[in-house]
């Protein structure tokens, strides 16, 4: 009945390993638990007697709509609970009919889940994002660019806050390096024409900057937008150099410990570039209750990460669609009882601290 539900499910039925690898974070997992931390920290203050029978959670992002404001935000190695892997979350987004950013770090190749995702959306394209590391090699980063635009993807999702990689010492205790014989990052395959069959490694460096970014979108005509910019200044910098949205994004945890919480940031965030460009929001979301506050306080729209993963491990693609079922009910339920016709009916005076009592 409950997204904690598949967790604890999942948990139950997964290698130990490959549990730990999902749910872990980095160093003391500090951030882990404060992305969900604080949306118990914040109240919602309803408004009455202003509803209506239906209400319209549907939203429109860069020119991709999607019929509810929660997101499948990238998450890798979905074969390690899946047989089916990212085809069973392909279909699952399409027939929930939202947005899927696939991952890089994908274990089905682009065009794979593109073509599923089709094959679930009779009626319709499917909204379908991608996720892009920067990689060392520009040509490489090219490479999949246009991988992904001929699989039908419609916007790129660049994730910047990983100059090198986090630690997670769960993996780093359990000696778990690299992914089990049989499985690959499909995108990485083929990757160099002089390379056949090979599959390239994921490469971080921390030579990147904002001149890189701006080559990119030289190169592409696909809107890009940025992962885990933080900082408010960068979120202005992001702005000022024509970014076409943000996603406000810690990793989930996984890169840098003890940053805050994504919904403590956003109010600021929001209000730096939430009149300019769109701005989601993911990290912690386990409810429509949080889905509702961080719409309340500028975001466009929330991913999910780890939660459909847990639906994946206990049903596959029934238990990935159930997940975001779940969700779309939650939020209708709460739009409702807030006397909101509509997530744009959302603003800040609906939300407050829950310890000061005030936004």
């Amino acid at each position: 009945m409950t997204v904690r539900e598949f967790e604890a499910r999942a948990r139950r039925i997964l290698d130990p390993v490959h549990y730990d690898y999902i749910a872990g974070g980095a160093r003391d997992e500090v951030t882990v638990r404060a992305n969900e931390a604080g949306f118990a920290r914040l109240s919602l203050l309803p408004r009455v007697l202003g509803g209506t029978a239906e209400r319209d959670s549907a939203v429109s992002i860069l020119g991709t709509r999607a019929s509810m404001p929660v997101l499948v935000s990238p998450t890798a190695f979905h074969r390690l609970v899946c047989a089916e892997g990212e085809i069973a979350t392909g279909r699952a987004a399409a027939r929930a009919d939202t947005i899927l950013i696939a991952s890089m770090a994908s274990t089905v190749a682009i065009r794979e889940v593109a073509a599923a995702a089709r094959a679930a959306a009779t009626d319709r394209d499917p909204a379908l994002w991608f996720q892009l590391y920067l990689q060392p090699d520009p040509q490489d980063t090219l490479a999949l660019v246009r991988r992904a635009a001929a699989a039908g993807c419609t916007a790129l999702v660049v994730t910047v806050d990983s100059p090198v990689l986090g630690v997670n010492e769960r993996n780093v205790r359990n000696r778990f390096h690299d992914l089990p014989p049989g499985l690959a990052c499909e995108n990485l395959r083929n990757l160099r024409g002089d390379e056949p069959d090979t599959v390239r490694r994921i490469g971080m460096s921390p030579e990147l900057n904002w001149d890189d970014v701006d080559r990119l979108r030289a190169h592409t005509k696909l809107p890009v937008l940025l992962k885990g910019v933080l900082h408010p200044e960068d979120a202005r910098i992001a702005v000022d150099r024509g970014v076409d949205g943000l996603l406000l994004s810690n990793h989930g945890g996984r890169q840098l410990d003890t940053v805050p919480a994504t919904i403590e940031l956003l109010p600021e965030f929001a209000a730096v570039a939430g009149r300019k460009v769109p701005v989601l929001l993911d990290g912690g979301v386990r409810r429509g209750t949080d889905v509702v506050k961080a719409l309340a306080l500028g975001a466009t729209a929330v991913g999910i990460g780890r939660p459909l993963v847990w639906g994946l491990a206990v049903a596959g693609e029934e238990g990935a669609l159930r997940v975001l079922e779940l969700l779309r009910a939650e939020l209708d339920h709460t739009l409702a009882l807030c006397g909101a016709r509509g997530v744009k009916d959302l603003t800040p005076d609906l939300v407050r601290s829950a310890q000061a009592g005030a936004r």
